[in-house]
């Protein structure tokens, strides 16, 4: 278990072992406990070879950047966005016509026009979360 809600200003060294075996959002999370302080700070990555393509590619991310919605938005197009309504955390997801990078503008105007039908026609919009959904409909209701 790793704890990180500590917070030590002086910290300045955070050596990670096994880095490829944790996620990137650990891993920043992880970095972010040293260089709190007015010391300079150092976050050591250690990690084990021969390496698989998906742990290069993260920490190839973690080593190029800082920006944690940097770093979110790179592990959404490694990892893949899962399941929205489901229990997969990762992977492809159930959409078959939206990207949610590329198709952010109609994936808002979708979300208002939910929105109005589930305030104007609440009975329609049962008929249709039971169309698409079927019997994952009361994982909305959580």
């Amino acid at each position: 278990m790793i704890e990180v809600g500590v917070d030590v200003p002086n910290a300045s060294l955070m050596v990670i072992e096994h880095a490829e075996r944790f996620g990137l959002s650990q891993l920043h999370q992880l970095r972010g406990r040293v260089g709190r302080g007015p010391y300079e700070s150092s976050c050591v990555l250690i990690y084990a070879g021969p390496l698989g393509e998906v742990a290069r590619q993260r920490l190839k991310i973690i080593f190029e950047h800082t920006d944690g919605f940097e770093i979110a938005r790179q592990d959404l197009q490694i990892r893949g966005p899962g399941e929205f309504v489901g229990a997969r955390q990762s992977g492809v997801p159930l959409l078959r016509y939206a990207d949610l990078e590329m198709d952010a503008d109609l994936v808002e105007m979708a979300r208002e026009v939910a929105e109005e039908m589930l305030t104007a026609h609440p009975d329609l919009a049962d008929k249709h979360l039971q169309r698409w959904l079927g019997s994952r409909e009361e994982l909305l209701r959580s």
